[in-house]
């Protein structure tokens, strides 16, 4: 049996954990109850967990650095801070997020190589000195606004790979370039630590990033030469999130371990960290949305090339031996939460509540409630046919989602709705206070709960247990 606890808590939690399914459902029957259609987030913060526990065990050379940017929730952004990550802030608000929550400078890379002036005084004035940087006037600003920070060169991986989003078209320094910008970089008397890629947002093919560190070794020899010295290396992002990326974390982190070995071995003492975003949170976070309107037309006729017919996406006159076409307008769209398909080229899959009956799937197609022609969720798809007052769900939408999200027309933002198991919960609070109590730092505590996720738990326990800190036996186990 389902029990619900903690209840005044912004994060409620379940000694047994519902389904997504379920939480979506049990959400839409109180929302039925009270006669509203709000859209809404269900986020469940194991899932959360669950990732930074995978991280530990298949990367644990690589120290996770959360990019803020990717979804900015409250609660996600703390509990990540809790389980000891460190954070890729683009901005001075991001920055504030994170370090409201009492995380260490040490813990921030300022990871944006085109950095506004007056971000730059306030990371400064914060003690956040680690920093990208792909450019001379960049170096020039640098030297003038925060001359003691910490710079990380962020070249532009070279090799073409299948990406979800194209980041090189906007950042990063070509290899052939990067002996000129480290030489300015002393000219200037600047403090150059490290070098930093991203291979792409969403990357396809896990060799993307074997020959990013193949080409960041290079730049960092080179580094060396000049006399700079070397400590850090940022991998950066691209790490699929959800069931449905083309490739899974575990073959991208295999093709890494070797590269890093090779490049960078562990006897170098070279420090390395990666900035995921969408790894964390894209499969944690479902998205409810209730029917407002709905049309129903004739089915396109295309015509003999295969193109639509002449009166575009839809016939509007309906005979009586014509398939019906269904449009349903829902209550969020492509303005809100849906930015993600033209910001970040996502693709969602709908699906219904299984409270629904079942019947004839029908060509449909789903529209955002704004009063724009290009607010389309999904030019088409199979769905039974629903009235006005009901819902559809979308899952793995927690990643460029809500943040970037607008209320054009005045349309609201959905609400955030969190679960978490209760017993990996009270461990993570554990964790927090057990911090507090030894005045250790979130690698120098083990978390039972995170644990019994991991297949290898020897191998988390490690990856989570500081060097000479005694910890009671039961707390590994």
């Amino acid at each position: 049996m389902k029990t619900n606890t903690n209840a005044d808590s912004l994060v409620q939690t379940f000694v047994e954990m519902p389904s997504i399914e379920e939480l979506v459902q049990d959400k839409i029957n109180e929302l039925d109850a009270q006669g509203s259609d709000d859209a809404f987030f269900v986020g469940d913060l194991g899932d959360v967990v669950g990732k930074f526990v995978k991280w530990k065990q298949l990367l644990p050379r690589v120290e996770p650095f959360y990019a803020v940017k990717c979804n900015q929730d409250e609660q996600v952004v703390k509990l990540l801070a809790d389980l000891g990550t460190g954070f890729d802030c683009a901005s001075k608000a991001e920055i504030a997020q994170v370090m409201k929550l009492g995380v260490s400078p040490s813990r921030i890379i300022y990871a944006n190589p085109c950095k506004q002036k007056s971000f730059l005084k306030y990371a400064a004035k914060q003690g956040v000195d680690k920093m990208t940087f792909d450019n001379e006037a960049e170096l020039v600003k640098i030297k003038d606004l925060y001359p003691e920070a910490k710079l990380v060169l962020r070249l532009l991986p070279t090799s073409q790979f299948k990406v979800q989003c194209e980041l090189g078209n906007k950042f990063g320094c070509h290899p052939d370039n990067a002996c000129k910008l480290l030489a300015k970089a002393q000219e200037l008397d600047l403090n150059v630590i490290g070098i930093s890629f991203h291979v792409g947002s969403g990357v396809e093919e896990a060799e993307a990033f074997a020959c990013a560190v193949k080409q960041a070794h290079g730049a960092w020899m080179a580094a060396l030469e000049f006399g700079f010295d070397m400590t850090l290396l940022d991998i950066g992002g691209g790490f699929p999130g959800q069931k449905s990326a083309p490739i899974t974390f575990a073959e991208i982190a295999s093709v890494l371990n070797k590269a890093l070995d090779e490049y960078f071995p562990a006897g170098s003492g070279v420090r390395i960290i990666a900035e995921p975003g969408r790894y964390f949170v894209a499969s944690a976070f479902t998205l409810a949305v209730n029917i407002i309107a709905k049309r129903t037309v004739a089915r396109d006729i295309a015509d003999t090339d295969g193109a639509p017919g002449p009166d575009g996406h839809h016939q509007q006159n309906l005979s009586q031996n014509d398939e019906p076409s269904h449009m349903y307008y829902v209550n969020d769209g492509v303005y809100g939460s849906f930015n993600s398909l033209m910001y970040d080229h996502a693709h969602v899959e709908v699906e219904v509540p299984t409270a629904y009956p079942a019947g004839h799937q029908f060509t449909s197609s789903v529209w955002g409630p704004t009063c724009d022609g290009l607010d389309c969720i999904l030019e088409e798809c199979k769905l039974p046919e629903l009235d006005i007052g009901q819902w559809l769900f979308f899952q793995d939408m927690g990643a460029y989602t809500m943040c970037a999200g607008s209320t054009f027309n005045g349309m609201p933002r959905p609400n955030v709705l969190l679960y978490c198991n209760a017993n990996i919960w009270a461990e993570v609070q554990g964790m927090v206070a057990m911090q507090a109590e030894l005045g250790a730092t979130p690698e120098e505590y083990a978390c039972p709960a995170v644990k019994k996720t991991c297949v290898n738990m020897a191998a988390l326990r490690e990856a989570l247990k500081a060097p000479g800190l005694a910890l009671e036996e039961e707390m590994l186990a």
